[in-house]
């Protein structure tokens, strides 16, 4: 399926009227530039969970061009049993999953000790000189905290805290228990000192977020890809 150029009247701003779902049938009808709504709506979640995953910005947005390939691939196969979003996420999730079995598998020694278990000290980072603000400053406190959590604990943390999703919804993405997701947080929330958690609680909506620039970015590189591959 090429994707192909949209026309002047179409709306592919992740702001678009146009539901997930009918998205998805009219993509699959033909109207394959309507994709760049789906690129655009859902970009900060998915950057976010690949980050959650592999604490790299970098590999992140890889994995986000992966996981948007895929999912335009395999389009058919939404059946709209669960949100669209949630499909998607579930695809970069796992995505990033790989990705980060595949670079311990190739870098066994630059792995940090004790991935799995339960974080001993939370990490902190200097504040740079562009960047002293307080509210820039706590958001660098926390980003830092959470990526020392372990991956399946840090994965539950921004799928709930940072991006706001219900229990139902993380679970479903991540493909756990409803019960297993909620131990999890507890567990997240019990690593994370008190204290630290409090004062940065007002600016974990913002942590790492998906900036202009950066959705720019990605969605150029998902649209090249997509518009070279073979119909």
């Amino acid at each position: 399926m090429a994707l192909s150029t949209p026309a002047a009247a179409i709306d592919v701003s992740g702001s678009s009227p146009l539901a997930d779902e009918e998205v998805v049938r009219r993509v699959l009808a033909g109207d394959t530039a309507l994709f760049e709504i789906l690129l655009r709506r859902h970009n900060q979640r998915v950057y976010r969970v690949a980050r959650a995953v592999l604490r790299d910005e970098a590999e992140a947005e890889d994995v986000m061009q992966h996981a948007y390939v895929q999912a335009y691939r395999h389009l058919a196969q939404f059946q709209g049993r669960s949100a669209f979003s949630t499909w998607l996420t579930r695809i970069a999730f796992h995505e990033a999953l790989a990705r980060l079995k595949r670079r311990r598998r190739e870098r066994p020694s630059r792995v940090a000790e004790g991935e799995e278990d339960a974080m001993q000290s939370v990490r902190s980072e200097a504040p740079s000189p562009e960047r002293e603000a307080f509210d820039a400053e706590m958001r660098r406190h926390l980003e830092a905290a959470v990526d020392a959590l372990p991956v399946l604990y840090r994965s539950v943390f921004v799928m709930r805290e940072v991006e706001g999703l219900d229990t139902g919804e993380t679970a479903a993405a991540l493909g756990l228990r409803e019960d297993a997701v909620k131990t999890r947080l507890h567990r997240a929330r019990a690593i994370l000192r008190e204290e630290l958690y409090r004062r940065a609680g007002v600016a974990k909506e913002n942590a790492f977020a998906f900036h202009r620039t950066r959705c720019d970015r990605v969605v150029a590189a998902v649209l090249a890809r997509l518009t070279a591959a073979p119909s």
